[in-house]
């Protein structure tokens, strides 16, 4: 690693964990300053600016990506954060930093600390890499529909227990579900798109037949789970906790097909 880029790496961790630790004490109460909206945004862009630069650097220098855990979380938390950078100016999405900004710390540490796999899929396939982009897109959009889920699951508690300065801190009920069921149909769609480009059309994308495997069958079963849960919510009104518990289950399929067996596959098998 060259000297510029361990630089920004140990300033971008720093401002990452800087961050979390502001919103995290914010949120517990224990804080003694005040919250400036305007500069965390434009913090928050500095370094998403900053990380895109450290994720941009191996494919220059390499001409291709390496898609090992930690890269992949790596490029999965920018994904999330800078969706989340970009809706706040539309909508208000209070209470995800609290889950975003410690993640996109980790994934950066652990993007250089674990393995870095051998493989190297070239930038210029460009089938492959659409069909990565759409899946890494729809596995965000999930990732961040369920940290909603659990923020309507923190409101419903704070309500209950009468916490109400916690309960202020996040939008109100309706709005985080409203939310929730947006990026969850823009996920789905996503996700159909990547499962009949990785089934329906493989040759064409990875230049060989997909095997039905562990992989495709939990992308099958978590995209049954999510069109169910919309289907519900559409002819039924499917809300509150039923939509969450769908939501949890479908987020922790899509989870355990995808990162689980890059773990299985690079810690236990060995296999990169």
């Amino acid at each position: 690693m060259s000297g510029f880029l361990f630089i920004l790496l140990i300033l971008l961790a720093c401002g990452y964990l800087g961050l979390s630790w502001h919103f995290l004490a914010h949120w517990r109460g224990i804080a003694s300053w005040q919250r400036l909206p305007v500069s965390e945004h434009s913090l928050l862009g500095v370094l998403l600016l900053m990380h895109a630069a450290i994720l941009a650097m191996p494919v220059l220098q390499d001409g291709g990506v390496r898609l090992g855990v930690g890269s992949v979380l790596s490029l999965l938390s920018w994904i999330m954060l800078l969706i989340f950078w970009t809706g706040s100016y539309f909508a208000r999405m209070e209470g995800l930093q609290i889950f975003l900004v410690p993640l996109a710390a980790i994934g950066i540490l652990m993007a250089e600390v674990l393995p870095i796999p051998h493989t190297l899929y070239a930038v210029d396939n460009l089938p492959f890499m659409l069909h990565l982009l759409v899946s890494l897109l729809a596995y965000s959009l999930f990732a961040i529909g369920a940290m909603l889920a659990v923020l309507m699951l923190l409101q419903e508690r704070a309500l209950h227990h009468k916490r109400f300065a916690l309960a202020r801190q996040m939008p109100p009920l309706l709005v985080l579900e409203n939310l929730m069921f947006q990026t969850l149909g823009t996920g789905f769609i996503l996700l159909t798109l990547s499962l009949v480009s990785g089934v329906f059309f493989a040759e064409e994308v990875f230049g060989r037949a997909v095997p039905m495997n562990h992989k495709v069958i939990f992308g099958l079963l978590s995209w049954l789970v999510f069109g169910s849960l919309l289907v519900g919510r559409k002819l039924h009104g499917w809300r509150g906790r039923l939509a969450i518990r769908w939501t949890l289950a479908g987020f922790a399929l899509l989870l355990f097909g995808y990162i689980g067996s890059k773990i299985v596959l690079e810690f236990v098998l060995h296999r990169y």
